[in-house]
């Protein structure tokens, strides 16, 4: 019975791999528990995916999993859920501002009876441009969401294993981790550790990136980007009625009065954009129903140290039909 499960999604890892797993060996063994390391390469273009299939040949503890191209850190860590077997579950990430000298005391507050622990970093050594607008973010998620996230919560934390069922249980395909963490509930605790930069490599998450993320956070836990559409067209139409007795009534005491050229654009201007922003969130809601409709699998997998033991329906994907497909024609041959 495996004890400890430790999930690590990875992409474009090869300069730090070796080192993390390391230091999580290291951190691991002397908790004297039996534990397992399942990695998963989200389609790497590097040689991340060739010293996963080393590791896994020389340490019996390592299993791996390898998607077919990108898919994704959400889709990463669903993988990585699912090949997990251990009455817990650590998610963290394989660059080493992690740290997996942090997993034993994760492990002793769970102990204490929590099923969620959280290693919430500080800002330390991040600039301010990007702390404001972080602090600004989770401002807004927390008024907005429907669920509570914590300012520097991320996917470093333990979950016990019927946190990881709850969570392997919702059957949406636009995933949020994140808020899926926090809507299951159970009992949660936090610690804060320091910001640690990164051992090699570079960042994947970029501006853009992380302003998609940011997106897909605020739409997927809340309809409330809708009512706020409702609002603001209430109130522009409660103003412009406002504005329209007004002219009246100048008229009225003044005489004809045509009202400036620069008011009509601005107005016009102001009310195509509010148009634009709303039909925008409208049809990223649209979207997203139309995607959960196709249900399609959320990844396809290119190997894995498992390809032997036959798929689990949860791991279903499109490799395993075709492998299938092939070996049947082979049987009908024969």
């Amino acid at each position: 019975m495996v004890h400890i499960s430790v999930v690590v999604p990875c992409f474009n890892e090869s300069e730090v791999i070796d080192a993390f797993h390391a230091a999580l060996i290291t951190a691991l063994e002397p908790t004297g528990s039996t534990f397992e390391i399942c990695y998963v390469d989200d389609g790497s273009s590097d040689r991340t995916r060739g010293h996963l299939r080393d590791l896994a040949e020389v340490d019996p503890r390592v299993r791996y999993t390898s998607f077919s191209r990108n898919f994704g850190k959400e889709s990463a860590l669903l993988a990585g859920l699912r090949m997990s077997r251990g009455a817990v579950v650590v998610l963290m990430d394989a660059d080493l501002q992690h740290p997996p000298e942090l997993v034993p005391r994760m492990l002793e507050l769970h102990r204490h009876g929590y099923d969620q622990v959280i290693a919430q970093r500080d800002r330390t050594g991040e600039g301010a441009v990007r702390t404001a607008l972080s602090r600004a973010y989770y401002r807004l998620v927390r008024r907005f969401m429907d669920v509570e996230i914590v300012d520097g919560a991320g996917d470093f934390r333990l979950l016990s294993r019927r946190a990881v069922d709850s969570v392997l249980s919702l059957p949406e395909s636009n995933r949020f981790s994140k808020g899926l963490f926090s809507w299951i509930g159970f009992d949660t605790v936090s610690f804060t550790y320091q910001n640690v930069q990164r051992a090699a490599g570079q960042s994947k998450w970029g501006g853009r990136h992380l302003l998609n993320y940011g997106i897909d956070g605020l739409l997927s836990f809340n309809s409330r980007p809708l009512r706020l559409a409702i609002h603001t067209g209430l109130w522009l139409f409660l103003s412009a009625f406002a504005y329209a007795l007004w002219i009246i009534a100048n008229v009225v005491l003044s005489g004809v009065d045509t009202p400036g050229y620069a008011t009509l654009i601005t107005a016009i201007v102001a009310l195509s954009g509010i148009q634009l922003a709303t039909l925008g969130v409208i049809g990223e809601y649209v979207g997203r129903i139309y995607h959960e409709s196709k249900r399609r699998p959320h990844y396809v997998v290119r190997e894995t140290d498992e390809s032997t033991q036959g798929p689990s329906p949860a791991d279903f994907t499109v490799g395993h039909a075709l492998e299938s497909v092939g070996s049947s024609r082979s049987g009908s041959a024969s």
